[in-house]
């Protein structure tokens, strides 16, 4: 359990960002709504860690609202009640998960662009590159050229110089939703 504890140590979430707000709790509660308290789906910023989270009284955040939930007085947040999987969100949350890793990728555009230029072989036959939805041998092959001549500078830099790829924050993307919605998978990228 300490080993866990401890390898589990820095892999805490400090900012999330609102899927869905529920201002009387689950639908299916059975309390009556008085009993009830203010929740909210997010998806963290560092680890894309789903959770549930309680917020204070007279609490509204809207989607995409990016909330603090690391240790210490929190502004909005009462308390974190638990980790959430992918199955577990609200259809809301399911139909805004997109949008806000979108936002999410984009706010943070220069530690994926690096992704593109440190990207490295997991096996002889296998790599990392190939793990985004849509890279097949031939992309990575351009990627890898292009990254050899110049480091890219950004996601526009890559669509200019990339042949068939044009928008690869949306790889990204899908790549994070590939790993929320399969917690199990062999290989990770930007989850934990």
């Amino acid at each position: 359990m300490e080993e866990r504890r401890e390898k589990l140590k820095g892999k805490l979430e400090d900012y999330a960002y609102v899927l869905d707000f529920m201002p009387y709790g689950h639908p299916d509660d059975r309390r009556p709504i008085h009993r009830r308290e203010p929740l909210a789906q997010v998806v963290g910023e560092k680890y894309f860690t789903l959770l549930e989270i309680s917020l204070k009284k007279g609490s509204s955040p809207l989607v995409m609202d990016r909330l603090y939930i690391g240790k210490g007085e929190r502004d909005i947040v009462h308390k974190i009640k638990r980790k959430l999987r992918f199955d577990d969100l609200t259809p809301a949350a399911k139909s805004e998960i997109p949008y806000v890793l979108e936002y999410m990728v984009k706010q943070n555009e220069q530690r994926y662009v690096d992704f593109f230029n440190k990207a490295e072989p997991i096996t002889t036959r296998l790599h990392q590159l190939e793990l985004l939805p849509g890279v097949g041998k031939k992309t990575m092959w351009a990627i890898l050229d292009e990254r050899k001549n110049n480091p890219f500078r950004s996601f526009e830099d890559i669509a200019a110089r990339v042949k068939g790829l044009q928008k690869p924050e949306k790889l990204i993307v899908n790549r994070i939703i590939y790993e929320l919605r399969n917690p199990n998978a062999k290989y990770k990228l930007f989850t934990v």
